[in-house]
Protein backbone atom coordinates (compact mmCIF):
# COMPACT_ATOMS: atom_id res chain seq x y z
CA UNK A 1 0.00 0.00 0.00
CA UNK A 2 2.73 2.48 0.96
CA UNK A 3 4.09 2.71 -2.58
CA UNK A 4 0.69 4.01 -3.73
CA UNK A 5 0.40 6.75 -1.11
CA UNK A 6 1.04 10.24 -2.50
CA UNK A 7 2.81 11.99 0.38
CA UNK A 8 4.12 14.70 -1.98
CA UNK A 9 0.68 16.15 -2.73
CA UNK A 10 0.26 17.29 0.89
CA UNK A 11 3.87 18.38 1.47
CA UNK A 12 4.77 15.08 3.07
CA UNK A 13 1.42 14.46 4.75
CA UNK A 14 -1.74 12.54 3.93
CA UNK A 15 -5.13 12.95 5.59
CA UNK A 16 -6.29 10.02 7.72
CA UNK A 17 -9.91 9.28 8.60
CA UNK A 18 -10.40 7.02 11.62
CA UNK A 19 -13.52 4.86 11.69
CA UNK A 20 -14.76 2.35 14.26
CA UNK A 21 -14.47 -1.08 12.64
CA UNK A 22 -17.65 -2.38 14.30
CA UNK A 23 -20.03 0.58 14.33
CA UNK A 24 -18.63 2.29 11.21
CA UNK A 25 -18.81 5.59 13.11
CA UNK A 26 -16.23 8.18 12.04
CA UNK A 27 -14.16 8.92 15.14
CA UNK A 28 -11.61 11.53 14.08
CA UNK A 29 -9.40 12.93 11.32
CA UNK A 30 -5.67 13.65 11.44
CA UNK A 31 -2.49 13.39 9.32
CA UNK A 32 0.38 10.97 8.73
CA UNK A 33 3.80 11.30 7.21
CA UNK A 34 5.81 8.30 6.01
CA UNK A 35 7.35 7.68 9.42
CA UNK A 36 3.93 7.72 11.12
CA UNK A 37 2.58 5.29 8.52
CA UNK A 38 5.55 2.95 9.00
CA UNK A 39 5.16 3.01 12.79
CA UNK A 40 1.42 2.37 12.52
CA UNK A 41 2.02 -0.67 10.33
CA UNK A 42 4.82 -1.97 12.57
CA UNK A 43 2.99 -1.58 15.89
CA UNK A 44 -0.62 -2.16 14.82
CA UNK A 45 -1.79 0.96 16.63
CA UNK A 46 -2.33 4.31 14.97
CA UNK A 47 0.43 6.90 15.03
CA UNK A 48 -0.08 10.32 13.46
CA UNK A 49 2.15 13.26 12.64
CA UNK A 50 1.14 16.14 14.88
CA UNK A 51 1.32 19.42 13.01
CA UNK A 52 1.14 21.43 16.25
CA UNK A 53 3.80 19.40 18.10
CA UNK A 54 5.81 18.81 14.91
CA UNK A 55 6.49 15.18 15.85
CA UNK A 56 5.08 11.68 15.68
CA UNK A 57 2.12 11.21 18.01
CA UNK A 58 0.68 7.83 18.90
CA UNK A 59 -3.01 8.24 19.74
CA UNK A 60 -3.35 7.17 23.37
CA UNK A 61 0.25 7.78 24.38
CA UNK A 62 -0.96 9.76 27.42
CA UNK A 63 -4.59 8.60 27.81
CA UNK A 64 -3.96 4.91 26.99
CA UNK A 65 -6.94 5.18 24.60
CA UNK A 66 -5.12 3.53 21.73
CA UNK A 67 -6.54 2.95 18.26
CA UNK A 68 -5.82 -0.61 17.14
CA UNK A 69 -5.71 -1.09 13.38
CA UNK A 70 -8.20 -3.55 11.89
CA UNK A 71 -8.16 -2.49 8.22
CA UNK A 72 -6.56 0.20 6.08
CA UNK A 73 -7.75 1.56 2.73
CA UNK A 74 -6.34 4.17 0.40
CA UNK A 75 -8.62 6.49 -1.57
CA UNK A 76 -8.66 6.72 -5.36
CA UNK A 77 -6.31 9.74 -5.44
CA UNK A 78 -3.77 8.16 -3.11
CA UNK A 79 -3.83 11.10 -0.70
CA UNK A 80 -6.25 9.97 2.03
CA UNK A 81 -6.26 6.89 4.23
CA UNK A 82 -9.29 5.29 5.85
CA UNK A 83 -8.25 3.31 8.91
CA UNK A 84 -10.83 1.15 10.66
CA UNK A 85 -9.93 0.57 14.29
CA UNK A 86 -10.83 -0.91 17.63
CA UNK A 87 -10.71 2.01 20.06
CA UNK A 88 -9.58 1.60 23.68
CA UNK A 89 -12.02 4.10 25.15
CA UNK A 90 -13.05 7.60 24.00
CA UNK A 91 -11.28 8.97 20.93
CA UNK A 92 -11.83 12.70 21.42
CA UNK A 93 -9.83 14.72 23.96
CA UNK A 94 -13.20 15.89 25.34
CA UNK A 95 -13.85 12.35 26.55
CA UNK A 96 -16.44 11.63 23.85
CA UNK A 97 -16.50 8.64 21.54
CA UNK A 98 -16.02 10.79 18.44
CA UNK A 99 -14.62 14.22 17.63
CA UNK A 100 -17.74 15.03 15.61
CA UNK A 101 -20.88 16.43 17.21
CA UNK A 102 -23.55 14.07 15.93
CA UNK A 103 -26.67 12.74 17.57
CA UNK A 104 -26.10 9.23 18.87
CA UNK A 105 -28.90 7.59 16.91
CA UNK A 106 -28.41 9.30 13.54
CA UNK A 107 -24.68 8.57 13.54
CA UNK A 108 -25.33 4.86 14.03
CA UNK A 109 -27.95 4.39 11.34
CA UNK A 110 -31.66 3.93 10.79
CA UNK A 111 -32.20 1.03 13.23
CA UNK A 112 -31.17 3.36 16.06
CA UNK A 113 -33.49 6.06 14.76
CA UNK A 114 -36.28 3.47 14.74
CA UNK A 115 -35.39 2.58 18.33
CA UNK A 116 -35.80 6.27 19.22
CA UNK A 117 -39.20 6.41 17.46
CA UNK A 118 -40.42 3.32 19.34
CA UNK A 119 -39.23 4.79 22.62
CA UNK A 120 -40.90 8.13 21.86
CA UNK A 121 -44.26 6.53 20.98
CA UNK A 122 -44.24 4.64 24.26
CA UNK A 123 -42.91 7.44 26.47
CA UNK A 124 -45.36 9.94 25.00
CA UNK A 125 -48.27 7.46 25.13
CA UNK A 126 -49.07 8.17 21.48
CA UNK A 127 -52.73 7.32 20.96
CA UNK A 128 -53.52 5.36 17.80
CA UNK A 129 -49.94 4.10 17.60
CA UNK A 130 -49.58 0.33 17.05
CA UNK A 131 -46.35 0.50 19.03
CA UNK A 132 -48.01 2.00 22.09
CA UNK A 133 -51.07 -0.23 21.82
CA UNK A 134 -48.96 -3.40 21.77
CA UNK A 135 -46.79 -2.11 24.60
CA UNK A 136 -49.91 -1.47 26.71
CA UNK A 137 -50.93 -5.13 26.35
CA UNK A 138 -47.97 -6.14 28.50
CA UNK A 139 -44.67 -7.96 28.28
CA UNK A 140 -46.23 -11.37 27.63
CA UNK A 141 -48.02 -10.13 24.51
CA UNK A 142 -44.92 -8.31 23.25
CA UNK A 143 -42.76 -11.41 23.80
CA UNK A 144 -45.37 -13.60 22.11
CA UNK A 145 -45.33 -11.31 19.08
CA UNK A 146 -41.54 -11.57 18.83
CA UNK A 147 -41.88 -15.37 18.92
CA UNK A 148 -44.50 -15.32 16.16
CA UNK A 149 -42.34 -13.10 13.96
CA UNK A 150 -39.28 -15.31 14.57
CA UNK A 151 -41.23 -18.39 13.43
CA UNK A 152 -42.34 -16.53 10.30
CA UNK A 153 -38.73 -15.62 9.53
CA UNK A 154 -37.73 -19.28 9.83
CA UNK A 155 -40.57 -20.35 7.54
CA UNK A 156 -39.64 -17.76 4.90
CA UNK A 157 -35.95 -18.68 5.18
CA UNK A 158 -36.80 -22.13 3.83
CA UNK A 159 -38.45 -20.66 0.73
CA UNK A 160 -36.91 -18.69 -2.11
CA UNK A 161 -38.96 -15.49 -1.94
CA UNK A 162 -36.43 -12.79 -1.01
CA UNK A 163 -39.05 -10.06 -0.58
CA UNK A 164 -41.15 -12.09 1.86
CA UNK A 165 -38.08 -13.07 3.83
CA UNK A 166 -36.84 -9.47 4.10
CA UNK A 167 -40.25 -8.23 5.16
CA UNK A 168 -40.57 -10.87 7.87
CA UNK A 169 -37.03 -10.11 9.02
CA UNK A 170 -37.95 -6.41 9.23
CA UNK A 171 -41.07 -7.29 11.28
CA UNK A 172 -38.92 -9.35 13.64
CA UNK A 173 -36.40 -6.52 14.05
CA UNK A 174 -39.14 -4.00 14.83
CA UNK A 175 -40.81 -6.22 17.43
CA UNK A 176 -37.42 -7.11 18.93
CA UNK A 177 -36.73 -3.39 19.45
CA UNK A 178 -40.14 -3.06 21.06
CA UNK A 179 -39.36 -5.99 23.37
CA UNK A 180 -36.07 -4.40 24.39
CA UNK A 181 -37.92 -1.20 25.27
CA UNK A 182 -40.54 -3.12 27.22
CA UNK A 183 -37.75 -4.82 29.20
CA UNK A 184 -35.98 -1.51 29.82
CA UNK A 185 -33.00 -2.22 27.58
CA UNK A 186 -31.56 -0.77 24.36
CA UNK A 187 -29.57 -2.03 21.40
CA UNK A 188 -26.51 -0.45 23.00
CA UNK A 189 -26.93 -2.76 25.99
CA UNK A 190 -26.96 -5.80 23.71
CA UNK A 191 -24.03 -4.44 21.71
CA UNK A 192 -22.03 -4.18 24.93
CA UNK A 193 -22.61 -7.89 25.60
CA UNK A 194 -21.60 -8.80 22.04
CA UNK A 195 -18.47 -6.63 22.22
CA UNK A 196 -17.47 -8.27 25.50
CA UNK A 197 -17.84 -11.70 23.92
CA UNK A 198 -15.88 -10.55 20.87
CA UNK A 199 -12.78 -9.57 22.87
Amino acid sequence: MKENIDFNKGNGLVAVVIQDALTMKVLMQAYMNEAAFDQTVAEGKVTFFSRTKNRLWTKGETSQNYLWVKRMQLDCDGDCLLIQVKADGPTCHRGTETCFDTTESSSKGFVYELQDVISSRIDNKTEGSYTYQLYQRGINKVAQKVGEEAVEVVIEAKDNNADLFKNEAADLMYHYLLLLKAKGFTLEDIEAVLKERHQ
